[in-house]
């Protein structure tokens, strides 16, 4: 009989500290071909302006052990609502329904908000931890919602911070980040009223907003600086300047899902700032060592889109613990 596990359950189960390693591994197997996994598949809503998107996938072998029963396979549904900000409603709903590879028969329903910030954030701590420059210390957080309480905690994870910056356009909910959530870094954490100010000096960048307009100019970027660009999944949405990616060495997560995608780069591609090949290659080569840093100079970006087989890895990882832990609640069908 299948299981369900809420946001409570999934929390029981997952740390940051097991799901970089996880993402690490997961993205290096996606990117030697092992998964299987489409592009996202996604509608608009109207007339109120929602989006939906379903992304299945297929990591054989994945989530500690569950080899013999042919890894983790499911999909995830995630919907967008920006008419549900001021309501009981988040803006962002996603559930994720994990089966049996071997049968295909219904194994378990996951919430899907906290697997997905939490994913999202330990892909970039795999950046991070790849691709800056290890006496990276200083954070930049261009946004201050909950992908940014989960990147502050990813990148604290992988570089041992001495200081950190955080922008949001609305400067009241940068205040109130730093009274909920400025306990959980060591170091000195501190507001700034522009994106300039937040950025400067800095050795890492991470971009978690809902901008559609760049906020972040390539000529504010310091040599040797690494970013995760992490906000848009949208080809007619960017946070950063086609300055920014002129300047900066790129990889993603996927290839197939940035050439629909990825607005910061397709908006570039079409103001002849750069050509496709300018993407060096997915997270998941750096993972495999072909390709990474080449100078302490060079500047490097990761533009996160957030790809199935980081969902369904993990959820086959929380439902593994949830077994042995006998958490979660059975659904008779």
């Amino acid at each position: 009989m299948p299981i369900l596990l809420t946001e409570a359950d999934v929390r029981a189960c997952l740390t940051m500290a097991d799901l970089i390693p996880l993402m690490r591994e997961t993205l290096g197997r996606f990117s030697n071909g092992e998964c299987v996994q489409p592009v996202r598949q996604s509608l608009r809503i109207r007339p109120v302006g929602g989006f939906y998107g379903v992304m299945p996938a297929h990591v054989p072998g994945a989530g500690g052990g569950a080899g013999g029963r042919g890894g983790a396979f499911g999909l995830k549904s995630v919907s967008f609502f920006p008419s549900n900000e001021g309501t009981d409603l988040p803006t962002h709903l996603a559930q994720i329904l994990l089966l049996d590879p071997a049968t295909g028969a219904l194994e378990a329903v996951l919430d899907g908000r906290l697997i997905t910030e939490m994913r999202t954030a330990a892909a970039s701590a795999v950046s991070v931890d790849l691709l800056a420059r290890p006496e990276a210390s200083r954070l930049a957080l261009l946004g201050s919602g909950v992908q940014a309480l989960s990147h502050l905690e990813a990148v604290g994870l992988v570089r041992e911070l001495s200081h950190v910056r955080v922008w949001s356009r609305t400067p009241n909910h940068a205040l109130r980040f730093l009274r909920h959530h400025g306990h959980l870094v060591s170091c000195p954490i501190s507001t700034v009223p522009n994106v300039q100010d937040a950025v400067e000096h800095a050795d890492i960048i991470v971009t978690v907003t809902s901008a559609s307009e760049p906020i972040l100019e390539g000529a504010w970027i310091a040599p040797g600086t690494h970013l995760c660009v992490v906000g848009s999944s949208s080809p007619k949405k960017r946070e950063v300047d086609a300055e920014t990616v002129a300047r900066a060495r790129v990889w993603v997560d996927s290839r197939d899902a940035a050439r629909v995608e990825a607005g910061d780069l397709l908006l570039a591609i079409g103001e002849g700032r750069v050509a496709e090949d300018h993407i060096v290659g997915e997270l998941g080569d750096v993972v495999l060592g072909r390709s990474g840093r080449r100078s302490p100079e060079e500047i490097t970006l990761f533009k996160s889109l957030g790809i199935g087989v980081e969902d369904i890895a993990t959820a086959r990882l929380v439902v593994d613990r949830a077994t042995r832990m006998a958490i979660g609640r059975e659904i008779p069908l």
